[in-house]
């Protein structure tokens, strides 16, 4: 059966988040976290898959995102606030648990939400992100990883991220998408649509306060991770060594990877019906006895 998709603004956690929902209202949730520079549409390939198969999907921006709110300052996007307000779209569903998949920094929230609120979480996938925990202690293993992540630093300087990016015209967000993924992967009509989700006021600094809130003193140590996650991976992601993945299973009890020889940092989007079919296998399957 299909689905229409349709859009809400969902309160949680002190703010308004805009949420694309598809599939049936009494479906399993299952919520999709995009990352940068994305917005909900990170996920066009997915929803109308998961929808299908009779899952309940929320796709959010998250906060600072496109149509969402913006709070200013960087404390708002530490990492437990960005969680919290995740927890409050499952309460606003009327929902104990929910299936997370995230990208990107969807992914780093996918992993925090996994780690703190078990009870919360049925089962993580994550896609292209490591588990923050094994970042810095491993570096020495993938000692290129300190040069594909420049842009974090250039990030953390006020304004001047933000005053080139609207001079050249948002080209460095194209940059991101285009110049880093398969030929064909990000149409011009989606890079001008993803320009729109940039220009909302207040936007771009709220996207770039997510990587400035870095500096903030850590939440406190991660526990394992007892649920079940699953780890999706594009060899190719010029962002993020593959070998962090591999390294990112040792956080977790119950988990599995695979990777995509040919994919890039977006392989949601370059293999969708093969990621597809691992997502809707993955969210089948019994959860594990500890969890």
């Amino acid at each position: 059966m299909q689905y229409p998709l349709t859009h809400h603004y969902v309160p949680t956690n002190g703010l308004r988040l805009h949420v694309g929902q598809a599939g049936p209202a009494d479906g399993p949730l299952v919520v999709l976290l995009h990352g940068f520079p994305e917005y909900w549409a990170s996920w066009r390939a997915q929803l109308g898959a998961l929808a299908a198969a009779g899952y309940r999907v929320w796709a959010p921006d998250q906060r600072g995102y496109n149509l969402s709110d913006k709070p200013l300052g960087i404390a708002s996007y530490a990492l437990p606030t960005l969680a919290a307000d995740v927890i409050g779209l499952l309460d606003a569903a009327g929902v104990a648990q929910a299936s997370i998949i995230g990208h990107d920094w969807g992914g780093i929230v996918a992993w925090y939400l996994a780690a703190h609120y078990p009870s919360r979480v049925a089962c993580t996938t994550i896609i292209n992100v490591p588990h923050p925990a094994v970042v810095l202690p491993n570096l020495w293993r993938v000692p290129g990883q300190l040069a594909r992540s420049w842009y974090i630093a250039f990030f953390q300087l006020p304004g001047l991220p933000e005053r080139l990016a609207r001079r050249r015209n948002w080209r460095f967000g194209e940059q991101a998408l285009r110049g880093t993924s398969r030929p064909g992967t990000f149409s011009a009509a989606e890079v001008a649509r993803y320009k729109v989700a940039w220009a909302q006021p207040g936007a771009l600094t709220a996207m770039l306060n997510w990587y400035r809130a870095l500096r903030l003193p850590a939440a406190g140590p991660w526990p394992r991770i007892r649920g079940a996650v699953q780890i999706i991976w594009g060899r190719h992601d010029a962002f993020l060594d593959a070998r962090l993945a591999r390294l990112s299973l040792r956080e977790c009890a119950h988990g599995q990877l695979h990777y995509f020889p040919h994919a890039t940092h977006w392989v949601q989007l370059e293999e969708a019906a093969a990621v597809n079919d691992l997502l809707l296998k993955f969210l089948a399957q019994p959860l594990p006895a500890s969890a």
